[in-house]
């Protein structure tokens, strides 16, 4: 298997672990998909038979899978890689704009884990808590947050 690798990536370090969050962070493009649609089918209701009503439903239709796929790439494209030396959060906030933050794994205090919830146990999310000695560090909505958990608690004690 391939060793992962990433932009920004140090001499002799190598990546533990990469993970997102929860697919359901992305559910904006969801409910901005179905109001545009909605929006867009009303006139089809109020005047039918003209045929630009379909074209106008048809527009805003595009423009609603279009609000979707942004936001599945705001999703897709915000990750955290944990590597033996750092942890680095990046947030994709636009489609050129993205913040990185790096956290040492020597600032570090202790980690813990929460599943918050029936949703989230059903969901197989939760949140995963980084206390360092100048804050903390929270990651809600961790997918598969048991599995995550416990392999940057095997990172922190290697």
């Amino acid at each position: 298997m391939a060793e992962l690798t990433f932009e920004g990536q140090r001499e002799n370090e190598k990546v533990a672990l990469v993970f997102r969050r929860h697919i359901s962070t992305a559910k904006g493009g969801l409910f901005w998909l179905v109001i545009v649609m909605g929006l867009g089918y009303l006139p089809m209701v109020m005047w039918p038979g003209q045929q630009v009503m379909f074209w106008i439903f048809f527009g805003a239709t595009i423009l609603g899978i279009l609000g979707f796929c942004y936001s599945l790439m705001l999703w897709y494209f915000s990750l955290y890689i944990v590597t033996d030396q750092r942890i680095r959060q990046v947030v994709q906030k636009g489609l050129f704009r993205k913040t990185v933050v790096d956290l040492g794994l020597d600032k570090v205090a202790s980690i813990s884990m929460n599943v918050p919830g029936l949703l989230a146990g059903l969901g197989n999310y939760g949140t995963i808590i980084i206390q360092t000695a100048v804050g903390d560090l929270v990651i809600s909505k961790v997918k598969n947050v048991k599995k995550v958990y416990d392999a940057m608690q095997n990172v922190f004690a290697g």
